[in-house]
């Protein structure tokens, strides 16, 4: 694996852990795609540093099980929004 890819999955599972972030905000942040975010976090870093990718794994899967709720709240406030612009 080349050095600068090791280098962005430790840098990516820091960034995770740090601020219990999703695949797409680390994504976006690092102006990289959702799945070089997901394939770093889930396979190269459990080679190189396997209890980070195990942090990263749990935050992800939480993550994962929030996502609805995220989803829900993300639509009320869309249409509370465009209640007040028509109200």
């Amino acid at each position: 694996m080349k050095q600068y890819i090791e280098e962005r999955a430790l840098e990516l599972g820091t960034f995770i852990i740090e601020n219990r972030s999703t695949v797409r905000a680390a994504a976006q942040t690092f102006g990289i795609s959702k799945s070089t975010v997901h394939k770093d976090v889930t396979e190269r870093l459990r080679k190189l540093n396997p209890s980070m990718a195990k942090q990263v794994k749990k935050i992800l899967e939480e993550n994962k099980a929030e996502r609805h709720i995220r989803g829900g709240e993300a639509t009320r406030i869309k249409y509370k929004k465009e209640e007040k612009k028509a109200g």
